[in-house]
């Protein structure tokens, strides 16, 4: 039974806990000297462990140091004190993007784009010709690299591109266009010719050479097998690398994106935001997962030493309020991609396949995709062996058999490294097994999701609908499933796969629609999951998602003593109309009490 004092030593006690903890709150927050920043009369949404909101605050040396009402910021405001009047406005931590590829990021920026927008053949070869057109000084030997083609949404539905499309153009140039998706590239006559492919060509680890029906190279390349071609043309010097990085970082902050994972970092990429670091002129926390590809991988023990020494070289340590740079995560492609017509996510279960006289109903074929790329036996060795490095696997899975691989790995890891503080993350999860649902909280790994496929669109419904078949389907982009499981959902946008919007992204993740459908066959919402909540859905981009890359004591919410890295934004997401998320505009990026972007007319300095 449990026992009680008398009322007035219950009085005491509770007097003196609230006594020492005003006194604790009150040296947490009080202020030695003047705050460098303070924003008063706004919507402070803190994403703390109560999802506090608040009116006011404080900013000192690029920590926050005061956190609470408008009438206690005064203790913090001194003559110098730059004071912001958000006049209601909201504020709220930065975003946290935990899986992009910045450089190709900002190198798609400068080049020549089909802006992932849905094509017919004639329009695809429109734009290109366009593209050559305008470049009429480079020879005849020049590559032209055309980017974010995306080939799931080719119109009519079912259109497959080969090198013809690209062989009509009034060009001998070598032409490669590269999927949105990033996992394949379409080429043409000379770009094969090049590369040397031939009807015996074999199939690289990890990746497929297409063929046509008479047996020769149709143009197309999945995954490892683009590498056949791209190392033919000529890499980027180390001062279009820079360019690419700044364009880069000029997107992400317009965005307010604090913090980003480069979740595929070559020595290139590494080298290009490093530089801006050392110029003063990086805008956000880099952090890179350093890549092992699956022939790498055949030899653990030496791939592993690679990334632990280029960790070693540009890892800066702890972070701190100017941005740095920091590498302790290890990229592993697992699959492909799951839609049509790709089709090389590992499946469990074969795809469906459509009834070869049109009319009977799809059944299962024969296709499971292509083997996990790192054998079981490999991918486990790896993962002990990143443990010992102190290096955190960053998974791509996208079929729900690569997703059961990716935990079995994990499992085996917790089992063998008990006291190990490895922390697991996997991207796109877009198709799980509801058995594997529950093991993401269990074995503590972290999806990371990119929550604007959660919507009717190509890749979700011409791409995957009928070959996942139904049971499969309800599940596709289980966001909601796996965190009513338990699951630390994390954001990533996977730029650029598709264009930088995170905005778009939450307003999808929430809502699982297609904003501006005009055709039916897109509307209303995807499968059965129910969509993250407002809450969920910004705790994944902020908070969350700091800790996939191990700095949630440091940012991710607005308490006292971490760092400022807070955004302004031109309206409440928590209380407009859920189809206006993706209208909203970011007013200002402070990283580290910074500020890194304003918008023109926001009176925020």
């Amino acid at each position: 039974m449990r026992s009680e004092a008398p009322p007035s030593t219950a009085w005491l006690a509770a007097a003196a806990l609230w006594l020492a903890s005003g006194a604790a709150h009150g040296a947490a927050q009080g202020a030695a000297a003047p705050a460098d920043l303070a924003y008063r009369n706004g919507t402070v949404y803190t994403v703390d462990a109560h999802d506090h909101m608040r009116q006011a605050v404080a900013i000192r040396a690029g920590r926050i140091v005061y956190v609470g009402s408008d009438a206690g910021l005064a203790a913090h405001v001194g003559a110098a004190t730059r004071i912001v009047d958000l006049e209601g406005r909201m504020l709220m931590p930065g975003l946290v993007d935990g899986h992009m590829h910045p450089l190709e990021g900002g190198a798609r920026l400068l080049k020549c784009s089909l802006n992932y927008e849905r094509l017919t053949v004639a329009d695809l070869q429109a734009r290109i010709q366009a593209c050559l057109d305008a470049d009429r000084g480079a020879g005849p030997d020049a590559w032209l690299e055309v980017v974010s083609w995306f080939q799931e949404g080719m119109r009519p539905a079912g259109t497959v591109a080969d090198h013809t499309v690209l062989d009509a153009l009034k060009t001998s140039r070598p032409v490669i266009v590269l999927s949105s998706f990033g996992h394949t590239a379409l080429v043409n006559s000379r770009a094969i010719a090049l590369a040397g492919l031939g009807r015996t060509t074999p199939d690289p680890l990890g990746g497929r050479i297409g063929h046509d029906a008479q047996g020769e190279p149709s143009g197309i390349l999945e995954d490892e097998a683009q590498a056949l071609v791209t190392g033919k043309i000529p890499p980027p010097t180390p001062a279009d690398d820079l360019a690419s990085a700044r364009a880069a970082l000029e997107a992400m902050r317009r965005q307010g994106i604090v913090t980003f994972l480069d979740a595929a970092a070559t020595p290139p990429a590494l080298a290009a935001f490093t530089t801006l670091q050392h110029e003063g002129a990086l805008t956000a926390r880099a952090h890179f997962a350093l890549l092992i590809t699956p022939v790498e991988g055949r030899h653990p023990e030496r791939a592993v030493e690679m990334a632990h020494d280029l960790a070693r070289r540009y890892d800066q340590g702890p972070i701190g309020p100017k941005p740095g740079v920091t590498v302790r995560n290890v990229k592993l492609f697992l699959d492909g991609v799951i839609s049509a017509p790709a089709l090389t996510g590992a499946m469990i279960e074969p795809y469906f396949a459509p009834p070869a006289d049109g009319a009977a109903p799809w059944a299962p074929g024969t296709n499971r995709g292509p083997d996990v790329y790192f054998p079981a036996p490999i991918l486990r060795e790896l993962f002990l062996l990143l443990a010992d490095a102190r290096l955190d696997p960053h998974l791509h899975a996208d079929g729900d058999r690569a997703v059961r691989e990716g935990l079995d790995a994990t499992q085996s890891l917790r089992d063998l490294r008990p006291r190990a503080d490895v922390r697991v993350a996997m991207a796109h999860d877009e198709i799980v097994d509801p058995r594997d649902f529950a093991r993401f909280r269990r074995l503590g790994v972290q999806p990371v999701l990119s929550l604007q496929w959660e919507k009717p669109a190509p890749d979700t419904i011409d791409g995957a609908r009928e070959y996942m078949g139904p049971a499969r389907f309800k599940y596709l982009e289980p966001a909601a499933f796996l965190a009513r499981a338990g699951a630390r959902i994390a954001y990533g946008s996977d730029w650029p796969v598709d264009p930088l919007d995170e905005w778009l992204a939450l307003r999808i993740g929430v809502t699982r629609e297609s904003p501006g459908v005009t055709d039916p066959k897109y509307a209303g919402r995807l499968g059965e999951d129910a969509g993250l909540s407002r809450r969920e859905a910004l705790r994944a981009i902020t908070l969350n998602a700091a800790y996939e890359l191990r700095q949630e004591t440091e940012t991710g919410s607005i308490e006292v003593g971490k760092l400022a890295d807070l955004i302004v934004l031109d309206r409440n997401v928590l209380t407009i109309p859920a189809e206006e998320i993706a209208n909203v505009k970011v007013l200002q990026t402070v990283v580290g009490g910074q500020v890194v972007y304003q918008a023109e007319g926001f009176a925020g300095r």
